[in-house]
């Protein structure tokens, strides 16, 4: 799995080239199901190199295959191509050229990773299976990863094990986190409706005022997250919206709250929300209100399946030395609809450290967030390296049936 002289002159060679593309899809960005020009980069840059591309999985999806010498055994590589609906800070060069929508994710860095791990395997000999280069549509709330799978990926594709990678701003650049088991949350969105009746501010007992209830049910949902589980289970339910009325002596017909509910394990996001569904149509009924509780935009864990992450783990240490790793890492409550992946094919989803060493590193979904173009070659080296080494590590996945 270590990395060739060639490989290194090929990696230096195409930095600067990288690097470019990066700036260019982080200063076009697109939203879900959107990724019409990014697609188009994508494919112009496959077909380039000379890949055969399928399009539309997805709707915008892009997938290229470098064809193994076993068809029926093969590996899919994930990255993810879609912005956020964000009013981007930066007033660097390569800022967004469209207002309200910013790659602040990074997903335009891991979509260059992957086009150069495409290029440097295209160069190499024959791999024992192929390698098939997934690019995502709708990562952000979109559950793009669920409608590839739908529309016949693992069909048309032939995976017995998939793998993703994510930069990570709380890690050192070029630094990779792993764990087995839950890496990401399992997550929902819930919008509770509540339905009274409008009065004047000044005789509220002509009405039913729907925002006391509101807000009843703003502090059940925190008692639920305390209360309704194990302690050492971690979920956290935020309300983050709370829409009622439109002026100050009125009081409304109805009141909105929004939020969403994020668990390491799909079977608890399942138990807080009919606890919550429970909760709020317990209260309403006291209350004599009406409510209409919904969840929607499911994303399931990400859980890596511990024989694919150990050999991640030891592509890591054999490609960039033990001082480069951290396993172990805590999981994080923020999801990613690469667990419906997960879900269907064994595989691991690992970070790489996104920290600038000369300046402050901002968050993923800041303003001022900007994937930093120093951890490509890192990206791409990891990419390229797990690929060679798979198809002769012992593993041979098979769907999974149960969790």
């Amino acid at each position: 799995m270590e990395h060739t002289g060639h490989q290194h002159d090929t990696l230096h060679q195409h930095r600067a080239h990288w690097a470019g593309l990066r700036r260019d899809l982080h200063a076009h960005p697109e939203l879900r199901f959107e990724e019409h020009r990014t697609a188009d980069v994508v494919v112009r840059e496959l077909q380039s190199l000379g890949y055969t591309v399928t399009r539309g999985l997805g709707g915008t999806g892009v997938v290229a295959s470098l064809a193994g010498a076993d068809p029926q055994r093969g590996i899919v590589l994930r990255a993810d191509l879609d912005a956020l609906p964000i009013v981007e800070a930066n007033d660097f060069a390569h800022a967004s050229c469209t207002h309200g929508v910013m790659h602040a994710c990074g997903h335009d860095g891991h979509t260059v990773m992957l086009l150069g791990a495409a290029r440097l395997l295209k160069q190499g000999p024959m791999l024992p299976g192929s390698v098939h280069f997934v690019f995502q549509p709708g990562e952000e709330g979109g559950a793009g990863a669920r409608k590839m799978i739908d529309d016949g990926l693992f069909e048309q594709f032939p995976t017995e094990a998939v793998f993703g990678m994510h930069n990570w701003p709380g890690l050192p650049a070029g630094q990779f986190g792993l764990r087995p088991g839950p890496i990401m949350a399992a997550g929902s969105r819930l919008k509770i409706t509540i339905t009274g009746k409008g009065a004047h501010a000044a005789q509220p007992h002509l009405g039913l005022d729907p925002i006391p209830l509101a807000c009843s049910m703003v502090l059940q949902c925190q008692t639920i997250a305390a209360r309704h589980k194990d302690p050492v289970d971690p979920a956290v339910i935020s309300v983050c919206m709370f829409h009622a009325g439109d002026t100050d002596n009125v009081i409304p017909d109805r009141a909105e709250l929004r939020g969403t509910i994020r668990t390491l394990s799909s079977t608890l996001q399942q138990k807080l929300q009919e606890d919550i569904r429970r909760m709020c149509h317990a209260l309403a009924e006291a209350y004599g209100a009406k409510v209409e509780v919904e969840f929607f935009q499911y994303y399931p864990a990400t859980i890596n399946t511990p024989a694919e992450t150990d050999f991640c783990e030891r592509v890591i240490r054999q490609t960039f030395g033990d001082d480069r790793i951290r396993t172990g890492i805590p999981a994080n409550m923020t999801s990613e609809d690469f667990g419906f992946m997960l879900e269907e094919r064994p595989g691991a989803y690992v970070l790489i450290g996104n920290a600038p060493q000369d300046r402050a590193s901002h968050s993923l979904h800041h303003p001022h967030y900007d994937f930093n173009d120093d951890i490509i070659e890192a990206g791409v080296r990891y990419w390229v390296a797990l690929a060679q080494g798979y198809f002769g590590s012992g593993l041979k996945g098979e769907a999974v049936t149960s969790r």
